[in-house]
């Protein structure tokens, strides 16, 4: 039996999946989100929802927003059935759904006015974004580029605004001219220290044009810094087809991910916030600690893992896993190499954490691909690895396999796998980096000379050797022979 999701079919769809037990009606919106993707949707979305399902803060739903154009598919597909997401939690054992009702509308992408209208209401207390980590107008100083075009565009007139950074800027600008408490910017971005990046990305684009909007901004708008986790796989014909043969549900895009999820947030929303507590959220005074023990534990871990599989070419993340020497990899370069440099986190033993890491990672329910964690190196590199070399270079310690690590990603990025199949690009600078690690065959020197993702560990002595011997141990002998001599203590 097949039901179409809808508003209108909520109570068949009871048969297979939890839905709300609020009704649409009770609910108004109180949060504007920008990049409505499936993050977003398995993550702050669900915690609304829950929070609603207690009968509280029904004032804060969602109004999705969205200037990029794969955000124009999402409002479509979303729009065809109410703004409703079937959310799919997996374990190992078992897959629940769930129907979620947070959002309940997406203004029209692109349209700077009908954003900004939003925006302006005073209703709205909170605007939050996941606009992924390269989404941030970063430059090759790890600094808001404000000489890129866009940004120069939006600065220079924020009557009409294409950026996110741009969009909020503006619309803070009309808040102030009409005495309305600002809102609070709450990124959901997996990047350290989110919400200072957020901030700098919104004080830079207003200071392009209007330095005294930008300082009222800096002095008067919250940006709280918050850790995301959850595990959430991209959606094709695989997810919407299991959603409809396992749960009868037809959705245009569900979203499937692990049954395991985590936010921590400094709890400063001045202009008020919904309960979160209730459901599961942790509000801190300073969530750096656990910024820093899930970007280097679990998304540093995911980097171990990806570049060894795709050059063996697996395909899915929990096969790596199941990979006795990518496994043992993973456990190694964790307990020796990153644990250790990992301050200490309130309430929580790490090597623990790295256990129930290595868990969520070997889940068979996700289909999490290998490809999707090899995505996009140029940019998650220096925020995942290379945090991790430097603490240990200035500690002196060893980094053979964080140097291993990387030697795998450059070995990667030349764009064939050991069989001599062809890697399609996976890098926003493919162009760029393939050269450069076929040139590194010769001459390791030539890709740790990319400041831009080295910075001054690329010039360190310990990391130069480190990263040389480990670069020509797989072009000797392969990328299972070196994992294995790393495992036996032979390659440093």
């Amino acid at each position: 039996m097949m039901t179409r999701l809808s508003l209108a079919n909520l109570e068949e769809i009871a048969a297979t999946a939890a839905v709300p037990a609020y009704q649409r009606r009770q609910l108004s919106p109180g949060i504007v989100h920008f990049g409505v993707g499936n993050f977003h949707r398995a993550h702050q979305a669900v915690y609304l929802d829950r929070l609603f399902n207690t009968g509280r803060d029904h004032d804060f739903a969602i109004m999705g927003a969205g200037v990029m154009k794969g955000d124009q598919a999402m409002r479509d597909a979303l729009s065809g059935q109410d703004w409703l997401t079937t959310v799919v939690d997996q374990s190992a054992e078992v897959s629940r759904a769930r129907v979620t009702g947070a959002m309940i509308d997406f203004a029209p992408v692109a349209d700077a006015e009908a954003i900004l209208h939003r925006l302006g209401d005073p209703a709205i207390r909170i605007v939050s974004l996941t606009v992924t980590e390269g989404g941030y107008f970063i430059d090759s100083t790890g600094r808001f580029d404000a000489n890129h075009p866009a940004i120069i565009a939006d600065g220079a007139s924020l009557a009409a605004p294409k950026t996110v950074f741009g969009l909020i800027a503006a619309g803070l600008k009309r808040r102030r001219a009409a005495g309305v408490e600002p809102f609070t910017v709450m990124s959901c971005d997996n990047i350290p220290h989110n919400g200072k990046v957020t901030r700098n990305a919104v004080v830079g684009t207003a200071a392009l044009g209007d330095r005294d909007l930008a300082d009222w901004i800096e002095g008067e708008v919250v940006f709280p810094n918050g850790m995301v986790d959850r595990i959430t796989p991209a959606t094709g014909e695989r997810e919407r087809a299991m959603a409809l043969k396992d749960f009868g549900i037809e959705d245009a895009w569900p979203v499937f991910c692990e049954d395991f999820m985590q936010w921590v947030l400094e709890d400063t929303f001045p202009s008020g916030r919904p309960a979160l507590e209730e459901v599961g959220v942790e509000f801190v005074e300073d969530v750096s600690p656990y910024e820093t023990m899930k970007i280097r534990i679990l998304n540093g871990g995911h980097a171990v893992i990806a570049y060894p599989a795709g050059l063996l070419g697996i395909e899915f993340v929990h096969e790596a896993m199941e990979h006795p020497l990518i496994a043992a990899f993973l456990r190694k370069i964790h307990r020796d190499e990153i644990i250790p440099i990992v301050p200490p986190v309130p309430n929580t033993d790490l090597a623990t954490y790295a256990k129930e890491i290595e868990r969520r990672f070997a889940n068979p329910k996700i289909g999490d691909t290998v490809r999707r964690l090899c995505l996009d190196g140029s940019n998650r590199q220096p925020k995942f690895i290379v945090p991790s070399i430097a603490d240990r270079l200035a500690d002196g310690a060893g980094i053979t396999g964080l140097a291993l690590e990387s030697a795998l990603w450059c070995r990667y990025c030349r764009g064939v796998t050991e069989a001599g199949e062809t890697i399609a690009p996976n890098d926003p600078n493919w162009d760029r980096l393939k050269p450069v690690a076929e040139a590194a065959a010769a001459n390791p020197e030539a890709w740790l000379a990319m400041s831009d993702i080295y910075g001054e560990i690329g010039t360190a002595p310990a990391m130069r050797a480190g990263f040389a011997k480990a670069l020509a141990s797989l072009a000797e002998v392969g990328t299972e022979a070196t994992l294995r001599r790393y495992l036996d203590g032979a390659l440093g």
